[in-house]
């Protein structure tokens, strides 16, 4: 079960009679609609799943989808803080080419992406949900709730810290969400094999090399 309580920021007054929207990863072509009651809540009888809530038309919630979660507006038809065809934010993020960089091209719903010839984005702008799907097919991995997660968290804590997370950061936010069993480095390096959450991870969350990646 999911419950969603959206409220208006400072006054926390409840936001009624709102459309609510969630795309589940597992299934984003057919999204659940649903829309706030006179309190401000929308309720979903869905199992724990892993996706985004869009309100209004604009995203406001990424990660996971369960038990209660607070949504704040500045305004009943406030525009979404991350943007879904670009760096978190909603900036184009710039370029990083240099001279002799080789680069390869990734077909994305039509549109032919530049990346390195590791994957990663040679302009950030570029990052999409979609970019995700294609980069991963192109190493083979097959996208979970689990990798979706840490992707979003990737993105959000660039976003909210202007600065990418490194190993701990990383470890001990999946220890607190998922427990020691699955929040642990070798977990999270079985998830993405091809160099952990901050090479893999970073890669398709469209975000740039870190030091010490491995």
């Amino acid at each position: 079960m999911l419950r969603l309580h959206v409220s208006m920021k400072f006054s926390h007054e409840p936001v009624k009679r709102t459309r609510v929207t969630l795309y589940l990863d597992t299934d984003p072509g057919h999204p659940l609609e649903g829309s706030t009651d006179r309190g401000g809540t929308a309720v979903f009888d869905i199992p724990a799943a892993s996706g985004k809530v869009v309100i209004n038309g604009a995203t406001r919630h990424h990660g996971r989808l369960s038990g209660d979660i607070d949504i704040e507006l500045w305004s009943p038809t406030d525009g979404d803080s991350v943007s879904e065809d670009g760096i978190p934010g909603g900036g184009d993020g710039g370029s990083i080419a240099y001279p002799g960089m080789q680069i390869l091209t990734l077909k994305v719903n039509g549109r032919a992406i530049e990346t390195d010839s590791e994957g990663y984005l040679v302009n950030l702008g570029d990052w999409s949900e979609a970019f995700v799907r294609a980069q991963a097919e192109r190493e083979g991995l097959a996208l979970s709730d689990e990798i979706w997660e840490v992707i979003r968290f990737l993105r959000d804590f660039y976003e909210n810290h202007q600065v990418q997370a490194n190993v701990r950061e990383i470890i001990k936010h999946f220890r607190s969400n998922w427990g020691p069993e699955r929040g642990n480095n070798r977990y999270l390096h079985a998830l993405f094999p091809r160099g952990g959450p901050q090479k893999q991870g970073n890669r398709l969350a469209g975000l740039l090399r870190t030091k010490g990646e491995h």
